[in-house]
């Protein structure tokens, strides 16, 4: 290359910059011009704002702090600031963060008075806290009326449910006063005061008041708790769940009203079971005033055992207790028999000096039948066709119970532990119960096998011919139509 043309090209290079300088300074020079023409505007706007309007440094500084601003980006996988610390001696002190918590520490069910001076309330709490800590309770009346005084008591805590519970355990807190409250009629309501005591986390006790109940003024009746019951008996059933046959609850209904007589009523729980079907059975019974339906379907929330059952049967235990003489306790697949010159009621005056009595279990098949049965069994009632009784030898067979519900604060499954007074097997002889199991939930024919014999051997299981249900089943029906009328005639499978 030529020194002119190196010369020509490094006068280009120059002029080039100065363009670009030149440039680059106009460019600044507009946005100096924009910025003082906004701060001129601005001031101009301050001038007319009203007297009483004022604005701070602080204020600017807010507006200015909304503005937005450059992107960053963002990283993946951010990093947690450090918690060690090294210790003087040279140890590092690690840390550890709570977010969340495990479970509750208290669900409130439900609170009933128990007398004029205790009541009940019925609730879950976390398993582990209670079985693993010891965590307390506190009763408080607070009357409505303001110039009476606060009771206060210590709050008895009952475990029914002896370790079945899962995240949850079912606890009964019983609150017995000194002296009566609300005696007055005026009214007031009772706070239920629960602290963990340092369960999970041992450096706090955490404290919680529960509003458990109120009461109005003038619903209060001594009477009501002294005086005779309602019903001479009183069923408490299991949470009804899953995809139940409504033909089986209208055969169970039709039977035990039978039994029990126009003295008797039979609460029922839908933990998601009461479907349409299954409601058009109970609608007739509800009407007639022997059923009642409480939807607890909201329970599933809570991890419990086997949909809760243990907070199901002592909320009706409380909430019932004064009005029935003796309280039933068994499921839907379960039938009760009373032997041939006997009645519920010759049964439960011979144990009335007892607080609770088991009833013995009589296993059925659920699926061996009558040859005679075959081809037309779909017509005929579950009790009515499954007549063979497993003989086999075992060491128990789990039974069921009635109590005499006054004497009684908490509940179980097959039988109670907390109660005043005895218990008896006396009546094993007088009373039975046959189990279906599995029946309630089959929506087809249960008959898949069919024999004629007395005795017979399945699969290496014995079983003999019990007909003792079958033969009270035309009765039965005969019963329903003349309390309910034909209108179950066509109910579903």
């Amino acid at each position: 290359m030529g020194e002119e043309e190196q010369r020509e090209k490094e006068n280009n290079m120059l002029a080039g910059a100065l363009s670009w300088n030149c440039a680059t300074a106009s460019s600044d020079l507009k946005l100096l011009t924009i910025l003082l023409l906004f701060l001129f505007s601005l001031a101009t706007v301050i001038i007319f704002l009203p007297s009483n309007l004022s604005l701070s440094t602080s204020d600017l500084r807010l507006c200015l702090s909304k503005l937005p601003t450059t992107p960053q980006p963002l990283s993946s996988a951010p990093t947690p600031p450090s918690l060690d610390v090294v210790l003087p001696s040279g140890a590092i002190k690690r840390t550890l963060t709570p977010h969340g918590a495990a479970a509750y520490t208290f669900i409130l069910m439900s609170a009933y008075r128990g007398g004029l001076h205790t009541f009940s309330v019925i609730a879950l709490s976390s398993k582990p806290l209670h079985r693993f800590s010891t965590p307390s309770y506190q009763c408080q009346w607070v009357p409505h009326n303001s110039f009476a005084p606060t009771a206060t008591a210590a709050g008895y805590k009952i475990l029914p449910d002896w370790g079945y519970g899962r995240v949850y355990t079912v606890v009964i807190i019983n609150c017995t006063f000194p002296a009566p409250v609300g005696r007055d009629g005026l009214g007031g309501k009772l706070l239920l005061i629960a602290s963990t005591n340092g369960g999970g986390d041992k450096s706090l006790n955490l404290t919680d008041t529960v509003e458990a109940l109120v009461e109005k003024p003038n619903t209060l009746n001594p009477l009501y708790y002294t005086g005779p019951p309602k019903y001479e008996y009183l069923y408490c059933g299991s949470p009804l769940f899953g995809n139940i046959s409504p033909q089986r609850v209208r055969e169970w209904l039709a039977y035990h009203v039978r039994l029990f007589g126009t003295r008797s009523h039979f609460v029922m729980y839908d933990a998601g079971g009461v479907e349409e079907a299954v409601m058009e059975v109970l609608r007739p019974w509800m009407e007639k005033g022997f059923v009642s339906l409480h939807d607890v379907r909201e329970q599933e929330r809570f991890d419990g055992y086997y949909h809760n059952q243990f907070l199901i049967l002592n909320d009706c235990l409380h909430r019932y207790r004064f009005d029935a003489k003796w309280m039933f306790f068994f499921d839907v697949d379960e039938f009760i028999y009373v032997v041939k010159k006997s009645s519920i009621k010759s049964v439960t005056e011979s144990v009335l000096d007892y607080t609770q009595f088991f009833i013995q279990q009589m296993s059925m098949a659920s699926n061996l039948c009558l040859s005679e049965d075959k081809g037309v069994s779909h017509r005929t009632w579950g009790f009515e066709k499954l007549v063979y009784r497993d003989v086999k030898k075992v060491g128990r067979r789990d039974r069921k119970y009635a109590m005499q519900p006054r004497n009684v604060f908490a509940t179980g499954v097959h039988l109670t532990q907390d109660l005043v007074g005895k218990s008896t097997r006396q009546t094993e002889g007088l009373i039975k119960y046959f189990h279906y199991h599995g029946v309630l939930a089959e929506r087809q024919d249960p008959c898949r096998q069919f024999y004629n014999a007395t005795t017979i051997n399945v699969d290496g299981n014995p079983y003999v011919m019990d007909t003792k249900l079958r033969g009270i089943a035309a009765t039965v029906k005969r019963f329903e139509v003349d309390t309910i009328g034909p209108r179950l005639q066509g109910t579903q499978k």
